[in-house]
């Protein structure tokens, strides 16, 4: 995210906001002194494509930034139609990703998808603790931060770049302990194929969605769900945080509603090294705790 903001952005950016991490963009984007506009939604409603057309066509933007996965609300936002439309129309502007909870599950091919950068971290469908950022950046984008001044110093994705073309490593010490977590990972990855993972998180989505609406709601718009992580409407008033509890002493734990949607939400995250039969364990405990 500060990559974005201080190496992408020249003068002003757009995001989507659809809720708090992609919020978090927007404000990130800020904080370093940018120019900022938003795209903001309701929540649980996604960003559409001629949303950004439309707000592009009223602004000196240069650079778009949009979360794919909103992990506060469960909206799998559509990059790929976003990304085609602003190539076709703005092909100058730079399309900023943020992958976090959905990059190693979901199946996301950058090129495909006209981004310039997409990110994503370590400890969601990669399966290993925090500590590593993992970003896919284009040309375009080195372009950009050449022509970009102060871009700062630990976030300057110049020196990252050209740091590793010389010596094929990173410029400041990175975590090697979870570098050599995140080699034997990926051929573990590779082997299962970024089709087999996609199918894989795709088929326990949809187990959990059709659990979620024989008891309550699925809270994101329809169409627009996540398959990493499902956010559930609390529609019959549960306690969320008594039955976590409970979940807990069972070996298992699902996540309260962020912020606002505390109580009101809640989330079941399927990513990762989680399977089918994982999934409906854990829903298993949950009918057992309320009484369905």
């Amino acid at each position: 995210m500060d990559i974005t903001a201080r190496c992408m952005v020249k003068k002003k950016a757009l995001a989507g906001v659809c809720g708090a991490f992609s919020k978090r963009m927007y404000q990130t984007i800020k904080d370093a002194g940018k120019e900022a506009d938003a795209v903001e939604v309701e929540l649980g409603k996604a960003i559409k494509p001629e949303m950004i057309i439309d707000k592009l066509g009223k602004g000196d933007y240069d650079t778009v930034a949009v979360v794919h996965n909103e992990t506060a609300t469960g909206v799998r936002n559509p990059i790929a139609e976003i990304g085609k439309a602003i190539k076709k129309d703005y092909p100058d502007i730079i399309f900023v990703v943020d992958a976090v909870s959905s990059a190693g599950g979901d199946l996301l091919v950058p090129e495909n998808l006209h981004t310039d950068i997409l990110f994503t971290s370590s400890q969601k469908c990669f399966s290993l603790p925090p500590g590593i950022t993992i970003g896919i950046y284009s040309e375009k984008a080195v372009e950009r931060a050449r022509s970009v001044p102060g871009r700062g110093h630990y976030t300057d994705l110049i020196a990252v770049h050209d740091y590793y073309l010389k010596k094929q490593q990173n410029p400041t010490t990175p975590n090697l302990s979870l570098l050599y977590a995140l080699d034997y990972q990926l051929d573990r990855m590779l082997k299962e194929t970024a089709q087999g993972r996609y199918e894989r998180h795709l088929a326990m989505a949809e187990y959990t969605r059709k659990w979620a609406n024989s008891h309550f709601e699925m809270f994101p718009e329809k169409g627009y769900e996540s398959i990493t992580v499902s956010t559930i409407k609390n529609t019959l008033g549960k306690n969320v945080g008594d039955m976590n509890k409970e979940l807990g002493k069972r070996g298992f734990q699902i996540a309260n509603g962020y912020g606002d949607l505390k109580e009101k939400t809640f989330r079941i995250g399927h990513m990762g090294e989680w399977t089918l039969d994982d999934v409906k364990t854990l829903l298993w405990h949950i009918d057992d705790i309320w009484g369905f």
